[in-house]
């Protein structure tokens, strides 16, 4: 076998090796860090969920975000291209600001989180949205299901996601809507500079697709100011 045959297939298998040695703990820690240390950012966001036994289309929304919690959302794709929201923690009662697309944006409303016109295609309040509440999500069922000595843990190699090299990794977890996990499993797709979570997919007791998220494009500390999240921006329509 030629040399750099060898050396290949020796280089691939240490890789492998490595990631095989990736712990459920060591992973998240790593995962939660990364997640901690950013305060703003710009992305496409992709939601799907599952409501009342229907899978819903999925929505494709370019998003900024801002710690504290400060939400800008504009949907780009139809049958909501043109709809926009706007939350800012403390701001209008804490209350969003938001309006439909078409004839129907001419109306804009200043709605709580959870008011049921914004939950009646929502699992989650919009308070729920953004990158650190994905990584929330997957630590509290991985720590508790580790604990109890019920957490399948699967490193499934590596994929390009919205352009990017992500890790693979699949939560399994019981198969028993009963013990209060949030989910059966989950598959995660983290990217391998970043080391955050840019698409998560998480299936029922069913095993059927329940939630889907996804960050694409991507921009960490994004650089927005207070212009980003005001109502008078120009280039919003409130």
């Amino acid at each position: 076998m030629h040399i750099l045959t060898v050396l290949f297939v020796l280089t691939w298998a240490a890789r492998g090796l490595a990631q095989d040695q990736t712990t459920p703990g060591r992973w998240l820690a790593e995962a939660e860090a990364a997640h901690g240390a950013v305060t703003n950012y710009t992305a496409i966001f992709h939601k799907q969920q599952r409501i009342d036994a229907t899978l819903l289309q999925e929505e494709v929304i370019f998003i900024k975000f801002r710690e504290p919690l400060s939400l800008y959302m504009r949907w780009v794709d139809e049958p909501d291209k043109g709809a926009e929201l706007l939350y800012v923690e403390g701001w209008n009662g804490n209350r969003a600001r938001a309006h439909q697309s078409g004839v129907l944006g001419l109306v804009t409303w200043n709605l709580c989180p959870r008011d049921p016109r914004l939950m009646s295609d929502n699992l989650h309040p919009l308070t729920y949205t953004g990158i650190k509440h994905l990584v929330m999500n997957v630590a509290s069922n991985v720590h508790r299901a580790s604990k109890a000595g019920e957490l399948g843990f699967h490193n499934r190699g590596e994929e390009m996601v919205y352009g990017l090299p992500t890790r693979i990794l699949e939560i399994v977890l019981p198969r028993d809507e009963a013990k209060g996990y949030s989910a059966y499993r989950m598959i995660i797709n983290q990217d391998l500079a970043s080391k955050i979570l840019i698409r998560i997919r998480i299936y029922d007791w069913k095993d059927q697709l329940f939630e889907h998220y996804g960050y694409q494009d991507i921009e960490l500390d994004a650089g927005l100011t207070d212009a980003d999240f005001d109502p008078d921006n120009p280039d919003y329509h409130f």
